[in-house]
C-alpha cells in the first residue's frame, strides 16, 4: 500500500497523482492527543484540547513540507457548496460552510477532516487546479463529487477527461449498514446502478460509498479514478472511524496543494 512516513507522521498517497502537487491523507499516527483521540487528531470539535489539535495540524503540514499558515479549510455540512480558495483562511476568519474546496493558487493548502466519510481529491494537471471534497452518504446522495467536477469546469475551464480523482480511506461496504429509507433514496438517484452500490445480505443493506462516488465521477466525465480501498472501520490502527468507535474518536486530515 502506498504509505509514507516522515517524522513519525504516517500518511497515504495516491499513485495516480503527479509530483506537481503535494497531497496526503494522514493516518491517526504521530500526534500528541490521548485516547479517545489518539493520536494525530486534527478535529477541533470532538472534545480534544485546542492546543493539541493545533500541534497535530502543524505536524501534519510539516511532514509534507507545507506551512500551516497556508491552510484553507471549511465547516463541513454534508452538502454541495463550493469554496474557491484564492488565499489561505486567516485564523480570525470564520470557516465557511461547504464540502468542496478548489484552488489554482500554489500558496494555498486545501485541508479537510474525516472519520468514515469519503475524501475525494482532484487534480487537473493541464489547468493546474486541485480540489478536495467530503462525501458521506448524504453528500454522496446530493452529488458532492459531480458538483466538484462541474465547479472545476465552470470556474477554471477544466475538462472532465483531464481531471484525476482519488477516492481516499473511508468506511467500506462491509461495515456500512443502512436503513431502507437510505436505500430508497439511492435507488431513486442511481436507478439500475443501485445494484452495484447496495449489497443486500443477511437481512441487511450495506452501502458502497466508493462505488457510488466512482459511478458519479464517471457519469460526470472523469476517466482517471483511483480508489484507495482502505476501510476506516477495518483499520483502526491507522484511521479514526466514527461508526466503529461509536462516535468517541478523532478526525484524520486530508491535504492537497499545488507545488510552489
Amino acid at each position: 500500500m502506498p504509505f509514507e512516513e516522515k517524522d513519525g507522521i504516517r500518511f497515504f498517497r495516491f499513485n495516480t497523482f503527479s509530483d506537481s502537487i503535494v497531497h496526503a491523507v494522514f493516518s491517526r499516527r504521530g500526534g500528541i492527543s490521548p485516547a479517545p483521540w489518539d493520536s494525530l487528531n486534527v478535529g477541533g470539535m470532538v472534545g480534544d484540547d485546542a492546543a493539541r489539535v493545533l500541534e497535530n495540524r502543524a505536524r501534519s503540514f510539516k511532514a509534507v513540507g507545507r506551512d500551516l499558515a497556508s491552510m484553507h479549510d471549511v465547516w463541513l455540512v454534508h452538502g454541495t457548496n463550493v469554496v474557491y480558495a484564492d488565499a489561505p483562511r486567516l485564523l480570525d476568519q470564520p470557516a465557511i460552510q461547504a464540502d468542496i474546496l478548489l484552488t489554482d493558487r500554489p500558496e494555498v493548502s486545501l485541508f479537510m477532516r474525516f472519520a468514515d466519510c469519503v475524501p475525494i481529491l482532484f487534480h487537473d494537471p493541464l489547468k493546474k487546479v486541485v480540489g478536495i471534497s467530503h462525501a458521506g452518504w448524504l453528500g454522496t446522495l446530493r452529488g458532492t463529487a459531480a458538483s466538484a467536477v462541474r465547479a472545476m469546469q465552470d470556474r477554471y475551464g477544466c475538462k472532465p477527461e483531464h481531471i484525476i480523482a482519488g477516492i481516499g480511506p473511508s468506511i467500506g461496504v462491509d461495515h456500512y449498514e443502512v436503513g431502507p429509507e437510505v436505500v430508497d433514496q439511492f435507488q431513486e438517484k442511481y436507478g439500475e446502478d443501485t445494484e452495484r452500490i447496495i449489497d443486500s445480505r443477511d437481512g441487511g443493506s450495506y452501502l458502497n460509498l466508493w462505488m457510488a462516488n466512482s459511478i458519479q465521477l464517471t457519469n460526470a466525465g472523469v476517466q482517471q479514478i483511483e480508489i484507495s480501498g482502505l476501510c476506516t472501520a477495518c483499520h483502526l490502527e491507522n484511521w479514526f472511524s466514527h461508526r466503529a468507535e461509536k462516535g468517541k474518536t478523532g478526525r484524520f486530515g486530508a491535504l492537497i496543494a499545488l507545488q510552489v
